[in-house]
């Protein structure tokens, strides 16, 4: 049916009611537009109008009658969106639309043409339009957002991407620059350094460099210090955060370092002197990392009977707990109020058996305590530290428990003779109290040295104690030099080698089991033989252990050459059945986001399989790490260095034994 037939001459502009019209199924979109699409046609068109006409065709019925609608041939999205707009009471059904009236052309082939052979302009020209609005128009954030209807943090994308250097923008014209490496370079709006980082760039690098480059003089919100300090307390004192619009970047990059760092020392030095107000001990420092090498003995508390009335205290909260226990032992799910009092009644359980372990007063006069900041910014403290200086003259050096003093200690200490040796050594050079020369006390002395030699090679019970007396002396007891057997442990600092690795679950099970020995000691280093011989077997090999393992080095330098050592230490990973999956765990941090992306691919191949592998080709680093993350969680996955051999059976291990031992059956 023509339009003169119904009145309309073909491409007449005619304003008709909403309400006539209709989608036309002759429309070669088949794939609906998008929600988002219609909310940013009808916020355009709240704003500004619509800026393009409809196309249309009159509606006729079987027998060719016009119906009195029209059937829109190009603009249904635009229809749409003023249908929304009724929705919300913005227009009436009636309103009004302007539209050119087509019945020469075939509405399908021009509703083609109309998504076909148009060209959207460049994203580069979008952001500079955007900034344009900003600029020269003074059009706010939420005002650009709502005349485009997007959100106004991607409008805040799309200034961020229109004030990057105009360098840049025209290489990313050029197609130099991906928009992936143009939004990295986004992070920063400061031209000069994103045109340096740019000449300093390796070929095709991905935008996880280009972000490294440009905030390595920064410190990320994730850091530890951050965490301490807290965003809100570090920009109230001044500091500025660069913040990623186009990534989950933790809350962005403290670019004042230098203040971030003065905010850390006051607030550690805070800490530091109300703990020492709180306990009374002599002195309190605050460090950012643990001292290792302060050359100092330690105390540790010892068990004390808790008082009447902490007692009865302990007492009333723990049958409270039993009690709300029991009431709430087949719940699904507690009550807010009762989960609360569960927590109150926990810590209260818990400072109150803190208390059945106290310091000597003696000890907390004169010496003191580090404070310190973990790794995942909390703090920790670290008590009982005797200053050389502070030292009892008359006292024997307690247990000592801090191990990375031992590399500072006088290794020739043995050999050099106190002033003042106790009465018994001086019996032993005095023969019927006549002075012997020092020449003839070194020769009586070496016979007995002989004869203690000859006679412990025969007793291996007894040369069991004595190794374990040595290194229990020099790993407990800083300076003592009470050792007799020539056995000196050297112990490697792992923290100098892994960041945090003492905040760990496997590093602090480590420094507890340590402590809990350290408690177990004799003050006085003189009477430590007797405690190692009294023992019973199994308690006294137990101790011989954890020395010797203090001892294990099994970390790969790169300009260490030990191919027999770490060819050792996997004989002594299977030897112990070492299981890394229960002290490790392949995280974003600890190793997916140290890695390339070929690396994380491989890691999620092995451990969870091809097809999850493939799915993650496409991301983006960061994201590929969290998911990998999530993927290998429950896999139990580790990287080779990690993996222990299958364990030889107990009949192999059996005879390598034997086959070590050739002087045994010699000896018989």
């Amino acid at each position: 049916m023509s339009a003169k037939s119904i009145g309309i001459p073909d491409g007449t502009e005619v304003r008709i009611p909403l309400s006539k019209l209709k989608k036309s199924p002759k429309n070669a979109r088949k794939t609906p537009h998008s929600e988002a699409v219609i909310e940013a046609l009808a916020a355009s068109i709240a704003a500004k109008g619509i800026l393009q006409n409809l196309v249309v065709e009159p509606e006729v019925d079987g027998e060719g009658a016009a119906t009195g609608f029209f059937c829109v041939t190009i603009g249904e999205g635009r229809r749409l969106a003023q249908l929304l707009r009724v929705e919300r009471k913005e227009i009436r059904k009636s309103e009004p639309i302007r539209c050119i009236v087509d019945t020469a052309n075939d509405p399908h082939e021009i509703s083609l043409d109309e998504n076909v052979t148009r060209e959207s302009t460049h994203p580069a020209d979008q952001f500079a339009a955007f900034r344009k609005l900003a600029d020269e128009r003074g059009l706010g954030v939420e005002e650009i957002a709502a005349r485009f209807g997007v959100t106004a943090y991607v409008v805040r994308q799309r200034l961020r991407l229109g004030a990057v250097s105009p360098k840049l923008i025209e290489l990313y014209r050029e197609g130099d620059l991906t928009l992936e490496q143009l939004m990295a370079f986004a992070i920063t709006d400061d031209h000069a350094r994103q045109e340096a980082v740019y000449e300093r760039l390796p070929f095709d690098p991905d935008a996880s460099t280009i972000r490294r480059l440009l905030t390595e003089t920064h410190v990320a919100a994730t850091d530890r210090r951050a965490r301490f300090v807290g965003l809100e307390a570090y920009t109230e004192a001044g500091g500025t955060v660069l913040r990623d619009l186009f990534t989950e970047d933790g809350g962005g990059y403290l670019e004042d370092v230098a203040l971030l760092d003065l905010l850390v020392t006051a607030r550690l030095n805070r800490e530091a002197d109300a703990l020492r107000a709180a306990e009374g001990w002599r002195w309190t420092e605050a460090h950012l990392d643990f001292p290792h090498a302060h050359g100092m003995r330690r105390v540790y508390p010892h068990p004390v009977e808790l008082s009447a009335e902490d007692q009865a205290a302990l007492q009333a909260v723990q049958t409270e707990f039993d009690r709300l226990t029991e009431q709430h032992q087949t719940a699904e799910e507690l009550p807010d109020d009762v989960d609360a009092r569960f927590g109150e009644l926990e810590a209260e359980i818990e400072r109150l058996e803190a208390k059945r372990q106290a310091y000597d007063p003696a000890d907390v006069a004169r010496g003191g305590a580090f404070v310190v900041l973990n790794h995942d910014g909390t703090v920790r403290i670290e008590r009982g530290f005797i200053r050389p200086g502070d030292e009892q003259p008359e006292a024997e050096t307690g247990p000592d428990s801090d191990a990375e003093a031992r590399n500072e200690e006088d290794r020739g200490g043995e050999d050099a003779a106190p002033d003042d040796e106790d009465d018994e050594s001086a019996t032993d050079e005095d023969d019927g109290d006549q002075p012997l020369s020092d020449v003839l006390v070194r020769d009586l002395t070496a016979h007995r040295t002989l004869g203690l030699r000859l006679n412990l090679s025969e007793q291996p019970d007894v040369a069991i104690v004595a190794v374990t007396h040595a290194l229990t002396a020099q790993i407990f007891y800083l300076g003592a030099a009470a050792h007799v057997v020539g056995i000196q442990p050297v112990k490697t600092d792992l923290a100098a080698h892994a960041d945090g690795i003492e905040d760990t679950r496997a590093g602090k099970a480590w420094s507890d089991r340590h402590a809990n020995w350290a408690r177990q000691m004799p003050k006085d280093v003189g009477a430590l033989w007797e405690f190692v011989a009294e023992l019973d077997h199994d308690s006294r090999m137990a101790l011989l252990a954890h020395c010797v393992s203090l001892t294990v080095n099994a970390v790969k330098l790169p300009f260490d050459r030990r191919p027999r050592a770490l060819a050792a230490a996997r004989r002594l990973a299977e030897a112990v059945a070492l299981d890394m999956t229960s002290y490790w765990r392949p995280t974003a941090r600890s190793y997916l986001g140290r890695v390339t992306k070929a690396g994380i691919l491989v890691a999620v191949r092995e451990g969870v399989g091809e097809e999850a592998a493939a799915r993650l080709t496409d991301m983006k680093k960061a994201d590929m790490a969290q998911v990998a993350e999530q993927l290998l969680a429950a896999t139990g996955w580790l990287p080779s260095l990690l993996r222990t051999a299958a364990l030889q059976g107990p009949t192999d291990l059996q005879s390598e034994a034997q086959g070590s031992e050739p002087h045994a059956e010699a000896a018989e």
